[in-house]
Formats: structure tokens, C-alpha cells, sequence
């Protein structure tokens, strides 16, 4: 069975209690052993999902939600590996994917399921859906060959990487763009001074986090943010009118992931700080 989440409005979440905001976009339980867990998002149709093959080989089957006769009908995939090594075999296909290693998958693969390579080092795996017209073959990338972009300063707490996994320049696809950042020691703050692209809504899942770290992350229009409190292995659902920015109280690392409107990076609208209220 597959989570339902439908889309909100600014104006509503305007008046949202913090029960409200975390019912509407904190994803607190995405990975559960021997089990893949599936939350769809009417913001642009997106499908964020989790799994945790540890005894057992996990196939990804097609909610009855979707009316499909398998998941990649009408779908791609983005998968990322944050446990231990994994084997995800597409159409009979396997491919091994190191720790922070990611997988594209295109439209119109029937069979794909996930295992661990060994049980004593479970695999996690995250991934991210979008809806697709046109097909694009089976990619792996691994973290070394995702293409760096440096951003921020230590001055600003802000110093970190955005490796772009699938994006117009790197692995193609129809709409998903992923990929994921990593700051430098002693940096705290992702995407601040913050930004909007109203064509496209976003997904973050915070990791590598101490049990009792937690990350801040901030959402809503420019004048009236809010926040969540997140702990490790939680994800956030964007929509296209809300920021999406954060800061941790220790390390972490994030991945992102855009579906919607436009294909490109770049497309984005940056915030002034005195803007933000």
C-alpha cells in the first residue's frame, strides 16, 4: 500500500500547526527492514520511496493506486544507496551500487528488485519517481563521477558540494533531476540565502546524521517561513511556492531531488535576505 499526500496551497499553510506541517511534509519512516515504503505526492506527482532488503529480495511492485501494469510503465527512478552495498537488477540486469552510489532507471523497465550484497552490511536505498514520456536507458553513477558544483564559504557556514547525478549535462532523463550535497566540516547552512522555482517542487532526505542531530529546515513563502525539525533518514516534500532551506546542529548530508515543469539546474528565482521574514 502506498502513502496518498495531496497537494496544499500557501494560503492554507499559513495556518498550520506544527502537527499540520509535519502530517503534510515531514516523511519520518521511509526505511523499515525487509520492506519498501512508498509515499506519493500529488506536488507534481512524485513518489518518494525507501528500502530495506536485509534477509529478503525486494521487488518493486505497482501500487494499486497507479492503475498501471507495472511501476516504470508510465515512471522513471532515481535510486541512491545510504546503507551497505546493493544489487538492484533491472530486467534480469543487476547492477552494484557502492555507498552513495545512484542508479537511473527510465521508463518502460518491467522488473526491477533490490537486495543486499551481504546481509551483515544491509543495504538502504532511497529513490525518487517522476512521471515520463520518453524513455532513457539504465545509468549508474557513482558519487567520484557525479559532476561537482562548489558553493558558499566558511565565512557564511554555508561551504558545501552539490554533486549533480541526473541532470541535463550528466545522466538523462525526461524530468528528474537528483543528486546530493555534502558540506564541508564546520558549515551548517544548505541553500541560504534561500531560492524558489515555481515549475518544479523538490524532495530533500536528510542523512548521515547522529541520533541526536537534527536539522532545521525551513519552508513556506519568502515572508512567512516556517520550519521542521528533522531527524536522520527523513525526507521533506517541497512544494514549487515553498523555500527549502536548513540548518543542522551537527554534520549532515542531503539529497535532493526536482520533478516538474522545466529541465534545468539553473531555473531558479534567488530570495533577498531582507526579503525573508
Amino acid at each position: 500500500m502506498m502513502e496518498i499526500r495531496h497537494a496544499t496551497n500557501p494560503v492554507e499553510a499559513k495556518q498550520y500547526t506544527t502537527e499540520r506541517l509535519r502530517q503534510e511534509y515531514l516523511i519520518e519512516d521511509l526505511f523499515q527492514p525487509d520492506q519498501i515504503k512508498l509515499v506519493y505526492t500529488h506536488h507534481d506527482r512524485v513518489i518518494v520511496g525507501g528500502a530495506v532488503p536485509v534477509k529478503e529480495t525486494l521487488a518493486l511492485e505497482v501500487p494499486a493506486e497507479l492503475r498501471t501494469d507495472y511501476f516504470l510503465e508510465r515512471r522513471e527512478v532515481g535510486f541512491i544507496a545510504i546503507g551497505g552495498p546493493t544489487v538492484i537488477t533491472i530486467d534480469g540486469e543487476e547492477h552494484l551500487l557502492q555507498h552513495k552510489d545512484g542508479l537511473y532507471v527510465g521508463k518502460g523497465a518491467r522488473e526491477v528488485s533490490l537486495r543486499s550484497q551481504d546481509p551483515s552490511q544491509p543495504a538502504k536505498v532511497y529513490f525518487v519517481s517522476t512521471l515520463a514520456h520518453q524513455s532513457y536507458p539504465t545509468a549508474k553513477i557513482a558519487l567520484a563521477e557525479a559532476n561537482p558544483v562548489h558553493l558558499g564559504s566558511l565565512e557564511s557556514s554555508n561551504e558545501r558540494t552539490i554533486y549533480q547525478y541526473i541532470h541535463a549535462d550528466g545522466v538523462q532523463s525526461c524530468q528528474l533531476m537528483m543528486g546530493m550535497t555534502l558540506l564541508k566540516p564546520n558549515n551548517i547552512w544548505n541553500t541560504m540565502p534561500p531560492h524558489l522555482h515555481d515549475r518544479r517542487m523538490e524532495v530533500y532526505l536528510y542523512f548521515d546524521m547522529d541520533e541526536q542531530a537534527r536539522v532545521f529546515h525551513l519552508m513556506g513563502e519568502p515572508q512567512e517561513t516556517r520550519h521542521l525539525v528533522v531527524k536522520n533518514e527523513q525526507a521533506v516534500i517541497s512544494p514549487s511556492w515553498s523555500i527549502h532551506s536548513g540548518a543542522g546542529t551537527s554534520p549532515y548530508t542531503f539529497i535532493w531531488a526536482m520533478g516538474g515543469e522545466n529541465y534545468t539546474f539553473k531555473d531558479m528565482d534567488a530570495v533577498a535576505m531582507e526579503d525573508l521574514k
